[in-house]
């Protein structure tokens, strides 16, 4: 029998099963939650009103928002550019006409002036 049939005679056992994904998984960054300040959190809102005022037109909306990790603590920020199909104010929800429901306390930051979007003053 040659090297390469006696090796591969062994090739089903492994005796570490899973542990090339473990390594993976444990290498895999995610980022955490920021803590917004006022200020920030003041241009969400404002943001946010200027949406729900012009709901009826379907606008358009550029966020950042955090989306927490399914297997780990943290997570990884998301670009969304999109039409907004309502606010959900119970829920306390941002939805997008593709369907994407986006949290609104997970909104990070806002675009307030892109292509195709709509732009406003705080002041």
């Amino acid at each position: 029998m040659s090297n390469y049939d006696r090796a591969a005679q062994f090739a089903p056992f492994a005796a570490l099963t899973g542990y090339d994904d473990a390594v993976a998984e444990t290498a895999r960054l995610v980022a955490a939650k920021p803590e917004l300040a006022e200020d920030e959190r003041a241009i969400i809102d404002a943001y946010l009103q200027v949406i729900r005022e012009n709901i009826g037109a379907s606008p358009m909306a550029g966020i950042t928002y955090f989306e927490p990790d399914k297997r780990k603590s943290g997570g990884a920020f998301v670009v969304k550019y999109a039409a907004v199909k309502g606010v959900d104010e119970i829920a306390k929800e941002l939805v997008f006409e593709d369907g994407t429901v986006v949290p609104i306390d997970d909104i990070v930051s806002v675009d307030r002036g892109f292509e195709g979007g709509f732009e406003f003053e705080l002041y």
